[in-house]
This record gives C-alpha cells, sequence and structure tokens, in this order.
C-alpha cells in the first residue's frame, strides 16, 4: 500500500466515523430502520489487506462506535464479525463470476449490483449479530428480526448513495 492509498484510508474512517456519531446516530425511520453507516469504514477497506489488520481495525471502528452509543461492545462484536466473514463474501462472489478478487471495493469499479449484493450481504451479518445481542431474548426474535432487515436495507441504500455519490 502506497502512502496515499493510507492516507485515503484514514480520510475515510474520519469521514465515515464523523458521519455516524454527528449525523446518522439521529437518523431512525420508524423506530425501526437505524443506519450504522460507519460498517463501510470496513466494507470499503482493500482487499489485499490481511485479516487479522483488518480484523484490528474493525475492533478499534466498533470500540469507537460503542464509546459513543454507549453499548459495551455490541457494535465493536458485530463489526469484528463482519470484518471475518468478508473475505469468505469476497471469495464466493467471486466464485460466483461477480467480480475478481482483487478488485477495489467501490460501486464504480465492481458495478451497482454486485456491490449491492456484497454491501446487503456483510450489512446483513453485521445487523443480525448486533440486533440479537441487543435483543437477549427469544421472545424478542420477530420484532429484532424485524430491525435487522429494516435496518440492512436503509444502511446498504445510503451506502450505495454516498457511494453513487462520491468521486471515486
Amino acid at each position: 500500500m502506497t502512502l496515499r492509498e493510507i492516507l485515503n484510508i484514514i480520510f475515510l474512517f474520519v469521514l465515515y466515523l464523523s458521519l455516524q456519531i454527528l449525523i446518522v446516530r439521529n437518523l431512525v425511520l420508524f423506530d425501526v430502520a437505524f443506519c450504522f453507516m460507519y460498517v463501510a469504514c470496513i466494507l470499503l477497506l482493500p482487499a489485499e489487506m490481511s485479516l487479522s489488520a483488518t480484523l484490528l481495525v474493525a475492533f478499534v471502528v466498533g470500540i469507537i462506535v460503542d464509546t459513543f452509543y454507549n453499548t459495551l461492545g455490541m457494535h465493536a462484536a458485530a463489526t469484528v464479525l463482519m470484518a471475518y466473514v468478508r473475505p469468505m463474501v469476497v471469495r464466493f462472489q467471486a466464485a460466483r463470476g461477480g467480480f475478481d478478487g482483487r478488485i477495489v471495493f467501490s460501486i464504480h469499479e465492481m458495478g451497482s449490483l454486485n456491490f449491492f449484493y456484497y454491501v446487503v450481504i456483510l450489512t446483513f451479518i453485521h445487523h443480525f449479530t448486533l440486533f440479537l445481542i441487543e435483543a437477549n431474548n427469544i421472545l424478542l426474535f420477530l420484532p429484532a428480526l424485524i430491525k435487522i432487515v429494516a435496518s440492512t436495507l436503509f444502511t446498504s441504500v445510503t451506502i450505495m448513495l454516498v457511494q453513487y455519490f462520491s468521486r471515486n
């Protein structure tokens, strides 16, 4: 990785975390759909980054969000799981013919449909983990499932829109 790529990644982290903490934190639709844009920090990491470095970055991002949301590690756990599963999702999509494994993760490089599948799958894994940890009871599974689906769609569409209107 070049210095420019590292600085670009750091800028994206600061941007997405600032957006999440300052603006998107209060963006909730019908008390069901929550937007967690910070997951884009992990989704947009370069493919050649090692798994251990990705997991470390995911943990740091999750802990930062947990600090501001006062959620005691729930976001960190969900984000680390999403980062752990990410290479498997990339391999699955590459084998399916969606894209090759060495691509830059952006809507402009992957195409709208492949990028949408990539974002939805990983966002669903993140939200599934997060809301089931939050529910902490089998009786709350149905309300948690509604939150998972609504929040996955809301977050995925938001990330797609930001990617669509970004420069690259």
